[in-house]
């Protein structure tokens, strides 16, 4: 009975002590790539408010992974049509959309800097300048992130600021 209880866990304390050292997820992409004060921005139409950064590209240019992981799911439909999930250290789910090519598939573990597709104009990017549409996301919630004057502030414990860990010195 105690095995049930440590080896989960060992496994959970494991993940969360994995370094995530990011990079910008779009090949040659600085931070002059994207608005930083695009994160939460509102309004953002049917989603009401931004939860993540666009990183802005020509089209075709290569979507690399922000840091190591697994690919959860790869995905084509929907607001951010064709969309790659994966799970990296610290239980942090990294969302990538809006590609034109995806270039891996589920389960596939990742080593940070490999390809994961290209930026396009999918979903609801369609009719707008080719990017990538990039947020963080968490299990766990994080309750000093809480914002009670933001719009939909209390998701803000579940969304991470991209822009916070792919920008050097912030």
């Amino acid at each position: 009975m105690r095995k049930w209880f440590w080896v989960p866990l060992l496994i959970l304390l494991v993940g969360f002590l994995l370094p995530q050292n990011m990079i910008i997820p779009v090949k040659d992409a600085t931070v002059k790539s994207w608005d930083e004060k695009s994160f939460w921005a509102y309004p953002w139409g049917t989603s009401i408010t931004h939860k993540g950064i666009d990183v802005f590209a020509k089209k075709g240019t290569e979507v690399i992974a922000a840091t190591n992981g697994i690919v959860i799911y790869t995905y084509e439909g929907g607001k951010g049509g064709k969309s790659v999930m994966m799970l990296g250290p610290k239980w942090r789910f990294h969302y990538y959309a809006h590609l034109n090519e995806i270039k891996t598939f589920p389960l596939q573990p990742i080593k940070k800097g490999a390809t994961l597709g290209t930026v396009g104009t999918t979903g609801n990017a369609i009719g707008k300048p080719p990017h990538l549409h990039y947020a963080i996301t968490t299990p766990f919630p994080y309750p000093k992130l809480y914002d009670s004057n933001a719009v939909q502030g209390w998701k803000k414990m579940f969304y991470l600021n991209p822009d916070i860990s792919l920008r050097p010195n912030k």
